[in-house]
């Protein structure tokens, strides 16, 4: 899409980084770029009380210490109410991007099918992490609805890249490097959480009773994490079991989970010492990749 275009930007605060309202002409679509923080002030907006698509968007670090993009994609025929539910249970988005129709003419079917080819196009792009992977089959639509919400979905992704929004452009990266492999490397995703153990609650929890208790586990990892591994404090000093995650239940009304094995843990043939890594490392849990962790040599090299 190459040819010029004109958009009309609204900025309703008046504030140049507070949300804008996009829109064109003879386009029936309208799009909504929102910093989390303005979510309180935007969210009274009756026209949000309609059908359509959004995209959370935030980042988080990679090994590296840089930081990439992270996603989640959905639909709702209330933007506002789900947006609001958002605000409340999602804690890595800082920015949303949405899109209603300004005659209400997207239903839950066209919805449905914007939702599915976003995703669709964010993994093709590879330039964020989904919260949400793509786990559905293209919806079904008429010849004429697909031809007409596939030119809503054109002019969404012609907007986006206007308002800051490059997570569905292929061919480019917004972590550190555009190579593919500097991008699969910043893209590395958690899956395993290694947790520091006293040996009675070692013993009695993670062997005995196949499970772990009591802990914080950070919700952008949780959805990821498949493995965890237990850290025995001194004598012992080194990581030396591993167990294969069934399910995280809520413990307690703090924020703690408990963390269900699928199966006994096992010990490792190559326990990972302590080594070489800083004071206080192992004071709470760290996570890795398993591919880290089935390299590691100490416990300095379990990080993300």
């Amino acid at each position: 899409m190459t040819e010029p275009f004109t958009l009309r930007v609204f900025v309703p605060s008046g504030d140049p980084k507070g949300t804008r309202i996009v829109d064109r002409m003879n386009w029936t679509g309208r799009g909504y770029y929102i910093p989390r923080e303005d979510w309180p002030n935007i969210r009274h907006r009756e026209e949000l009380d309609s059908a359509g698509v959004y995209a959370l968007i935030g980042h988080e670090p990679d090994e590296l210490g840089n930081e990439y993009p992270v996603a989640y994609i959905g639909q709702a025929e209330n933007i506002r109410i789900r947006l609001g539910q958002h605000d409340t249970h999602k804690d890595f988005w800082d920015r949303a991007m949405c899109f209603v129709s300004a005659n209400n003419g997207l239903n839950r079917a066209h919805i449905t099918w914007l939702e599915w080819s976003l995703m669709a196009a964010a993994e093709k792009a590879g330039r964020c992490r989904l919260e949400n992977g793509l786990t559905h089959s293209e919806p079904l639509l008429s010849e004429s609805e697909k031809a007409d919400v596939r030119s809503f979905l054109n002019e969404m992704l012609r907007l986006m890249p206007v308002m800051g929004v490059h997570i569905f452009e292929e061919g480019k990266s917004e972590a550190a490097s555009t190579k593919p492999e500097a991008v699969a490397e910043a893209q590395k995703i958690p899956e395993v959480i290694v947790v520091p153990a006293q040996a009675e609650g070692f013993h009695s929890a993670f062997i005995d009773s196949n499970a772990w208790w009591a802990i914080r586990v950070a919700a952008k990892h949780r959805p990821n994490l498949k493995w965890i591994a237990a850290y025995q404090v001194l004598p012992v000093a080194a990581v030396t079991h591993l167990a294969e995650i069934d399910r995280f239940e809520p413990y307690g009304d703090e924020g703690k989970f408990k963390v269900v094995f699928k199966s006994p843990a096992e010990k490792l043939d190559r326990p990972i010492p302590y080594g070489n890594a800083i004071s206080g490392a192992m004071q709470g849990p760290r996570y890795c990749t398993r591919k880290a962790f089935d390299e590691a040599q100490t416990v300095a090299d379990l990080v993300v």
